[in-house]
């Protein structure tokens, strides 16, 4: 009896959910491609890394014009990652200047991420075209990913180590772009940028070099701070509830007239009497 109650309860709680999404709600998917990049402090030879995949879902919700646009979250899975100079050979050009040919490790990694977003937005072309910005606060859980040198032949499945890497991340992200409306159906294109704040790898305080480590880690000494980057761009696929539009096409705010109420004072009126 209990199973049943909890089954209908969930049954339940679903149904009213639909419900209530059929007024200003979406819900959609996102798929394309993705850059990846590191910050290193201290400052060390990096480069992106290009061809990274980025999709998932997406719920929005659609406000009156009084809240300005949009908010929602999004599921996605991003894979994330950075080429890191770790060794060099110097080269004296003709006119006597250093020159330093780097020898690379690329590393990556995927991400689970969850971007709460707003964004306002606004429409064209009789509602037929969405324009909008963004912005999100991101947290992330890391997993998985592999490496490899690009002056040799090693490479393999990273080994996540718990005194040395992080798993949860989190951040901010920002971007825009627009979506061509067609029935209930939105299909636009999408560009953000993830700008990290929490570190991939502990700092040198708790975690000082990689002595007993394997060829997965290049760092002769660990940095103090390695946030992560990505730029993506997604085409976007979403499905609006409600057949009818969105309130804030038709809602037009009441204007109350104002009256104004003129007041005499006693003192006034004594003196009109008098005369």
């Amino acid at each position: 009896m209990k199973i049943k109650r909890v089954i209908f309860a969930l049954v339940a709680v679903v149904l009213g959910g639909v419900y209530m999404a059929q007024a200003q709600h979406t819900v959609g998917v996102f798929g394309g491609i993705a850059s990846g990049s590191a910050r290193f402090n201290p400052v060390q030879e990096t480069r992106s890394v290009f061809g990274l995949a980025n999709g998932g879902i997406s719920w929005r919700y659609y406000s009156l014009p009084r809240f300005v646009g949009a908010v929602g979250a999004d599921l996605e899975f991003l894979q994330r990652g950075f080429s890191y100079g770790y060794t060099y050979q110097t080269i004296i050009d003709d006119k006597g200047v250093e020159q330093r040919d780097y020898s690379y490790y690329k590393r990556q990694l995927n991400s689970i991420m969850l971007p709460m977003v707003w964004q306002p937005h606004v429409y064209l072309a009789k509602n037929h075209i969405r324009v909008y910005l963004e912005a999100a606060f991101t947290l992330s859980y890391n997993f998985g990913g592999d490496y490899e040198y690009d002056d040799s032949d090693i490479s393999g499945k990273y080994d996540w180590r718990l005194e040395r890497d992080n798993r949860f991340g989190y951040g901010l992200a920002g971007g825009g772009g627009f979506a061509l409306l067609f029935g209930r159906y939105e299909v636009g294109f999408r560009a953000r940028y993830y700008f990290g704040y929490a570190d991939i790898m502990r700092n040198m305080n708790k975690y000082y070099n990689n002595a007993t480590d394997g060829k997965e880690n290049p760092f002769r000494l660990t940095p103090m701070r390695s946030p992560l980057d990505n730029v993506t761009f997604n085409i976007t696929l979403a499905y609006r509830f409600n057949k009818d539009g969105f309130m804030e096409w038709t809602y037009k705010p009441k204007r109350q007239k104002r009256s104004r109420d003129f007041q005499f004072s006693h003192k006034g009126d004594s003196q009109l009497r008098s005369h």
